[in-house]
């Protein structure tokens, strides 16, 4: 494969990923190769990084697509037993190595121990990591997947050194005597924790680039590398994604807040003041060389809130919510209402300066939003325009959070469109991909008639809709 086909290749995987990458960044980036040592890998990585790359979040899935199209070595260069081309051990010298007598391929595990022993100190390079994680894989890592099948895992290599039972041993040896528990104790601890991982992601990148190499880069770049934080499927969030989201609430919201405010500072000027540019003009000949606009009134609408807070798309709204209460100061109100199979107002849930996960905890606890615990949107509507129907006015902007399924119960389509003409505007966010919508229980189309419905599977969604709404 030429240079050139691996640079559109890899600016190709890097936008499957979920990482804006524009054709002049991929232009950028073909020039800045002309200006560095090709033979140096981390100055190509370095110069792909500066022009490719924008967000500290997007660097990770960056480095795995990186290591990818440009692995260090090839299955040739250790997967053939010849000559020319010796697997990582065979052949090397322990002069090479630093140790007499080891070989990575013949060395009982105890040796092997004793060697990553001394790469977690932080006493080598880290060449000597790489290399010693790509033996440990072709040792280790071959792995049957199947009848018939085999393949690379990351696992049996991890297992068979366990490098993290090597902290103890390793501290012993560092510390030599000294008081446990001080600051030399903590930086050793550390920097042995590092070289861990360093020692881990090793073994991991040299599995993906075998499994590559066997199947093709496509294949493992699609499973390899999670999208980006902002275009991770709220329905497919893990837990440790929700929390990287809640975090991001507020980041975003400034980041929101302040392109709001420029596009409404830049915005439309107001209505031009005719009687003043006519007197105006009489100075000049009848002549309108300056115009007048009447000054702008901006709108900030009040905006209310009802989302499904079911457990198939809890998250999506739990996230949706802290992201408008962040934004409260760009609408005049902001009242929530949460439901499964009956209403209740949790907009008491996110008073000002709440702390994230104590408000989702409380309104899981506290609110009365469940009867029989199946959801049911045609009776939450009715109970809504029952209860709560004097919320919405000629000023507000109505928002509705859910799926759109009510497992087979009443649609209630009629108190949805009362509810929509009495709104100033109307919209539905719907978590699911929009091919699902109208399978199974889904009445995405039948509420999608009366109040438009937007697809919002993740936050880049979200926010794109936040901005229109505001």
């Amino acid at each position: 494969m030429s240079l050139l086909d691996r640079h559109v290749g890899f600016v190709h995987a890097l936008r499957q990923a979920g990482l804006p990458v524009s054709p002049a960044e991929g232009l950028d980036a073909a020039r800045a190769l002309g200006m560095i040592d090709l033979t140096e890998r981390e100055w190509l990585r370095a110069a792909y990084a500066s022009t490719l790359v924008k967000r500290p979040s997007h660097r990770p899935g960056f480095d795995i697509l990186f290591d990818l199209w440009f692995p260090t070595s090839t299955t040739g260069l250790y997967g053939r037993r010849d000559e020319d081309h010796p697997a990582p051990g065979e052949g090397t010298t322990p002069e090479k190595e630093g140790v007499p007598g080891f070989t990575p391929e013949t060395a009982g595990i105890p040796e092997l121990r004793d060697r990553l022993a001394g790469l977690l100190l932080g006493t080598e390079a880290t060449t000597r990591t790489d290399e010693f994680a790509r033996a440990m894989v072709e040792r280790f890592g071959r792995q049957s997947a199947g009848p018939g099948r085999q393949s690379w895992f990351s696992y049996p290599v991890l297992r068979a050194l366990s490098p993290e039972t090597l902290m103890a041993r390793l501290l012993a040896e560092v510390l030599e005597g000294r008081e446990r528990g001080g600051l030399a104790e903590k930086v050793a601890r550390q920097r042995i924790s590092a070289n861990t991982r360093r020692f881990e992601e090793a073994v991991a990148t040299d599995v993906r680039r075998r499994i590559a190499e066997e199947s093709g880069i496509e294949r493992i770049a699609r499973s390899a590398v999670r999208p980006p934080l902002e275009r991770v499927d709220f329905l497919g969030a893990t837990r440790d994604d929700l929390a990287r989201l809640r975090r991001e609430v507020y980041p975003l919201a400034r980041r929101l807040a302040t392109r709001l405010t420029v596009k409404h500072r830049l915005g439309h000027r107001g209505r031009l003041d005719f009687r003043r540019t006519v007197r105006a003009s009489l100075s000049s000949g009848g002549v309108p060389l300056s115009t007048f606009n009447r000054p702008r009134r901006p709108h900030r609408p009040e905006l209310v809130v009802l989302c499904d807070a079911s457990d198939s798309v809890a998250s999506f709204a739990h996230f949706t919510l802290l992201l408008t209460y962040a934004l409260r100061e760009q609408f005049a109100r902001v009242r929530a209402f949460g439901f499964v199979d009956t209403v209740d107002e949790i907009t008491r849930f996110f008073a000002p300066g709440a702390d994230v996960a104590e408000s989702i905890t409380r309104l899981a606890k506290e609110a009365d939003m469940v009867r029989f615990g199946r959801t049911n949107y045609g009776y939450a509507l009715e109970r809504f325009a029952e209860r709560h129907g004097d919320a919405v006015g000629p000023k507000t902007s109505l928002l509705i959070l859910g799926d759109a399924r009510s497992n087979y119960q009443p649609p209630a389509l009629e108190t949805l469109r009362q509810l929509s003409l009495r709104a100033r505007h109307s919209h539905w966010l719907n978590p699911e991909p929009r091919k699902q919508w109208d399978t199974g229980d889904s009445l995405a189309t039948a509420y999608g008639g009366i109040v438009p419905m937007y697809e919002c599977r993740n936050v880049a969604q979200l926010a794109a809709f936040v901005e229109r709404l505001a």
